[in-house]
């Protein structure tokens, strides 16, 4: 069985007949990520926080995840991982550089992790601006109506778990001639959002000045969080924007694009960046 998924035997009922059978469905397991960090003669370890994710891609996930939280500035300030040897153990701890300055007691108001934060629009916003390192070109990257309508469709081939049980979440980052250069997926959206973001640091991608990141469901603030922080311009959703991403993303000159479908799409802020086709 796939590391994403399992086999569960179910009655199926249909058109007034029921009939079991074997059905696949999302692994959901917590990760819990811990942090070794200080200067090398002193070493101390740190439990950071609890998610529910889908296995796969750990390693991604955290890197992305401390850096769209501000806790390193670079990918490589994370110099390796830790796992338990027994597989019942869903923890992994990052081996921060001894050079990084990491503070425990910053921790505890840090993390959105939810769209009931319990933090005012204006602090969540001013903070992702204190955090993020990018500043974007509200004049640039252009892309067009053509290449981003392809987008959806090439997203969509390639979520290989969503095929398989239907219940999984996907981002997904594109260059500027639509062309898929990774994709990730995940129970939780922001989980799918950091394994992206994870794997383009690993490649030396950071900022993301020159591509699209498009996801399968809405776009929450988070998200825009996230994006903004990894220097991402265009920023397209499947589904909703909510009225904090809008604000982020105007106030973060980035062009967020959602109701993304085969006959078109709503754009929210920042129209400069998508030449559009001729209006018939």
């Amino acid at each position: 069985m796939s590391h994403f998924a399992e086999q569960r035997r179910i009655l199926q009922r249909r058109h007034a007949r029921s009939v079991e059978i074997d059905d696949h469905v999302v692994l959901e397991e917590p990760l819990e990520i811990k942090l070794e960090y200080g200067p090398a003669a002193r070493r101390e370890r740190y439990t950071l926080a609890v998610t529910m994710r889908t296995p796969g891609h750990d390693e991604d996930l955290i890197r992305g995840f401390l850096f769209t939280e501000g806790i390193i500035d670079r990918p490589e300030q994370v110099a390796g991982f830790e796992r338990p040897e027994s597989s019942e153990d869903h923890t992994v701890t990052a081996l921060l550089d001894p050079d990084l300055v990491f503070l425990p007691d910053r921790q505890q108001r840090h993390f959105y992790t939810s769209s009931s934060c319990g933090v005012c629009g204006k602090a969540s916003i001013d903070m992702v601006h204190q955090v993020s390192a990018y500043r974007l070109d509200p004049a640039v990257p252009v892309i067009s109506e053509k290449v981003l309508m392809q987008m959806s469709d090439r997203m969509r081939q390639a979520q290989h778990a969503f095929d398989l049980t239907g219940g999984i979440h996907a981002a997904a980052l594109f260059d500027l001639n639509g062309q898929v250069a990774c994709t990730r997926e995940d129970v939780g959206r922001h989980n799918a959002v950091d394994k992206l973001i994870g794997w383009a640091g690993q490649q030396s991608l950071l900022p993301l000045s020159n591509s699209v990141v498009m996801v399968s469901g809405r776009a929450g603030f988070e998200l825009i969080q996230k994006a903004v922080v990894a220097g991402v311009p265009l920023f397209v959703a499947v589904g909703a924007p909510s009225s904090l991403a809008i604000e982020l993303a105007e106030r973060s000159d980035m062009t967020l694009v959602a109701f993304m479908r085969d006959h078109g799409f709503n754009v929210y802020t920042h129209p400069q960046r998508i030449r559009l086709d001729q209006d018939s």
